[in-house]
């Protein structure tokens, strides 16, 4: 008998070590609450969407407004954290930010394993050539030349759907040196955001955008994997703060085209 309540005692443990782990709570949410703060990670070289202010220092933009105020919906103060674009979302997988408010698309975080919020801005894609070039009006105009991108951007994969359209697709860190060379005659066109385009253009005329949107862009707050508490309480404060009018005052200021 007592061999056998052993022999059975065993088999118990065996059983028990072959179950999965017990997955752990989701504190994602707890965590920022305890601490009092949101850690947003972001890149601040896409105005009007993010940058640093020449002369103050201070980050500005329509999604740092929008973080401070679901971050005041949240009752919660918020810290940015400026990074390398390429290397946000490792950055949030490890844990060294809550989430990224970024003008990041659900195209560009759907393969990386995350939790996304709903939508808080849809933003077209288009072509952007000097204010001089004739022969490039639309996106048949594209046939054989030369577009630059921003690497990891949806607009990088919006060129690279379309890759059998050019001679050549050039990738570069950040969308002002695709400028450069487009005004410089290196490249042929840009693809890229509408908003930023049309920022950029109100600091150098000497570019123009053509034809239609070649895409449109859902824009989104991105969370690490699991952070379901977080991503449900982002989804309430940016319900909020659309209700008492706050998004649409931001929208204006920021992203507003004339």
């Amino acid at each position: 008998m007592r061999i056998g309540k052993m022999m059975i005692g065993l088999w118990m443990c065996l059983f028990l070590l072959t179950l999965p782990a017990v997955a752990a709570a989701d504190d994602s949410w707890s965590k920022v609450q305890q601490r009092g703060e949101l850690i947003v990670g972001f890149c601040a070289q896409y105005p009007p969407f993010e940058s640093k202010n020449e002369k103050t220092a201070e980050f500005e933009g329509f999604d740092v407004d929008l973080g401070k105020a679901v971050a005041r919906q949240m009752g919660v103060k918020v810290r940015f954290v400026d990074a390398e674009w390429q290397g946000l979302l490792a950055g949030l997988k490890k844990g060294d930010y809550d989430v990224l408010i970024t003008c990041m698309s659900k195209s560009e975080a759907r393969n990386e394993n995350v939790n996304m919020s709903d939508i808080y801005y849809t933003l077209p894609d288009v072509i952007v050539v000097r204010q001089d070039e004739s022969v490039i009006r639309d996106r048949d105009g594209l046939k054989g030349k030369i577009v630059g991108v921003q690497l990891g951007s949806g607009s990088e994969q919006l060129a690279d759907q379309n890759r059998e359209l050019f001679k050549e697709i050039k990738r570069y860190n950040y969308n002002p040196e695709a400028f450069t060379d487009l005004k410089h005659k290196r490249i042929d066109a840009v693809i890229v955001g509408y908003a930023y385009a049309v920022n950029q253009i109100k600091t150098d005329p000497s570019y123009k955008v053509v034809g239609k949107p070649l895409a449109e862009a859902n824009i989104v707050i991105v969370a690490a994997r699991g952070a379901d508490a977080l991503t449900a309480r982002i989804n309430q404060s940016l319900s909020a703060v659309r209700t008492e009018g706050t998004y649409q005052r931001i929208l204006d200021q920021w992203l507003k085209v004339d």
